[in-house]
């Protein structure tokens, strides 16, 4: 009553270079996916451009007001 040798079957898995889609679910509905997350974060991406764009223009104005000056 020792052991027996069980004969196995292996399994292999290949993809054919034809068939290979790599990034295709990144692509896949697209629009849809960013409306989706801009719709999900419009608060935080409102907070996180408000003080960019206003100290952008601010700066933009302060340029301008000190050319006109030293006309």
């Amino acid at each position: 009553m020792g052991k027996q040798p069980v004969k196995m079957r292996a399994v292999v898995y290949a993809l054919s270079p034809f068939q290979q889609k790599i990034m295709s679910g990144l692509w896949k509905d697209l629009p849809a996916k960013i409306t989706h997350k801009v719709s999900e974060n419009w608060i935080s991406a409102t907070l996180l451009l408000t003080p960019l764009v206003g100290t952008y223009t601010y700066v933009q104005n302060f340029k301008e007001k000190e050319k006109l000056e030293h006309r």
